[in-house]
């Protein structure tokens, strides 16, 4: 009787953690759809292209790419998820759609507070300078002049990129890749976010620049955000997050504990 009563508390105890939980995104049902413009799709007179707008005739030259087809998943405040898959799996799709840039074709998203995407491919302004950038990034994030001002160094020092010479005052197109990269994601971690969406942004750097990154990570999960992360670093996603969710060609194949899914989409892979 005893050990029927321990068990009872232990699954009721588990049943209150469950229950406390704070969902971040809601993915119900999710399917994306691209109308892909092929060869030809461009050509023709402009009264002929009127002509099939007004008439709602399809070019024949579109085609539809069913990119994401009908995902489901429920993140938590204080996660960190991790997305795998192939290329072209869906992966960046999905983080985009959650972050309100793309239209869902079928279902829906729900999110508790605003999502932030962070991506190599994320915009900054090349002609102006990495300061007035790191400046621009954080107000436009919500910081006040205040905060940015005291913010400010310690953005630079975790990006790195004045470690070989006064790179700040530069212009950013004078920056390669993996500076831009590093900028990036440390004008965005030096602000605590809801839902924070990272693709491949760990892969750029050298290690010591991924080690600051993947500990910045664990900091805003403790800060009760939710981070999802892009990688194709099979380590960083082991490093970084508890939770690993893997697509294939668009479609949920595993949710679960980063070791059990890894395995199996390890053994896929060989």
């Amino acid at each position: 009787m005893a050990d029927t009563a321990t068990t009872e508390t232990r699954e009721a105890a588990m049943t209150d953690v469950q229950d406390t939980r704070v969902p971040t995104v809601v993915v119900d049902d999710v399917h994306i759809v691209y109308k892909v413009h092929g060869a030809g799709s461009g050509k023709g007179s402009a009264t002929s292209a009127l002509s099939r707008i007004i008439s709602k005739k399809r070019s024949p030259a579109i085609r539809e790419v069913h990119a994401v087809r009908g995902i489901s998943f429920t993140s938590y405040r204080g996660e960190a998820v991790g997305l795998i898959g192939s290329n072209g799996s869906g992966k960046s799709t999905m983080l985009a759609a959650i972050a309100g840039l793309l239209p869902t074709e079928r279902g829906a998203i729900y999110t508790n507070g605003q999502p932030s995407l962070l991506g190599v491919n994320a915009a900054l302004m090349n002609d102006l300078t990495g300061d007035r950038n790191v400046i621009l990034g954080c107000l436009a994030m919500g910081m006040s002049p205040a905060e940015v001002k005291t913010r400010y160094q310690d953005i630079v020092d975790f990006s790195g990129i004045n470690e070989k010479g006064d790179f700040i005052s530069l212009p950013m197109r004078t920056y390669s890749s993996g500076m831009a990269a590093r900028l990036r994601f440390s004008i965005a971690a030096a602000k605590t976010h809801d839902v924070l969406l990272i693709d491949e942004a760990l892969a750029t750097g050298d290690q010591k620049f991924q080690r600051r990154s993947e500990d910045r990570i664990r900091e805003l999960r403790k800060e009760a955000g939710t981070v999802f992360l892009v990688s194709h670093n099979n380590n960083s996603i082991r490093d970084t997050c508890e939770r690993t969710i893997w697509i294939e060609k668009g479609e949920l194949v595993m949710d679960g504990s980063t070791d059990d899914v890894m395995k199996e989409y390890e053994k896929f892979n060989h």
